[in-house]
């Protein structure tokens, strides 16, 4: 008899722990140009307050998802870029994104 995996235990879990919310995909699909710095980031994450945005990044930062580098310089400069781990989960947020596209098309076109 097959054992009963929890979605735990498959990593899913994990990943959607990491990566849910309303913000986070569009954070990390606009952190894959490379480094960029908050007010940008801003006025790339359309609708996203300055607050939220800071929570965000913060809690990205503690799963290892973005780094934060500040620039000895005035004023002071910060940046924000993908690490490696973040490189990954952005190729798969563009795969769920590509599947998204994928079934929104089907949906349109009522061949469900």
């Amino acid at each position: 008899m097959a054992r009963k995996q929890r979605a735990a235990d498959c990593g899913l879990g994990t990943a959607l722990t990491v990566i849910g919310g309303k913000w986070k995909p569009t954070i990390v699909w606009a952190l894959h140009l490379g480094p960029t710095r908050f007010g940008a980031l801003k006025r790339q994450v359309l609708g996203i307050s300055e607050k939220v945005l800071f929570e965000q990044l913060r809690e990205l930062e503690a799963d290892g998802v973005v780094a934060r580098v500040v620039f000895d310089s005035v004023p002071p400069k910060v940046e924000y870029s993908l690490t490696q781990a973040g490189v990954a989960l952005n190729d798969a947020v563009h795969a769920l994104a590509e599947w998204g596209r994928g079934h929104a098309a089907v949906e349109m076109a009522g061949t469900r």
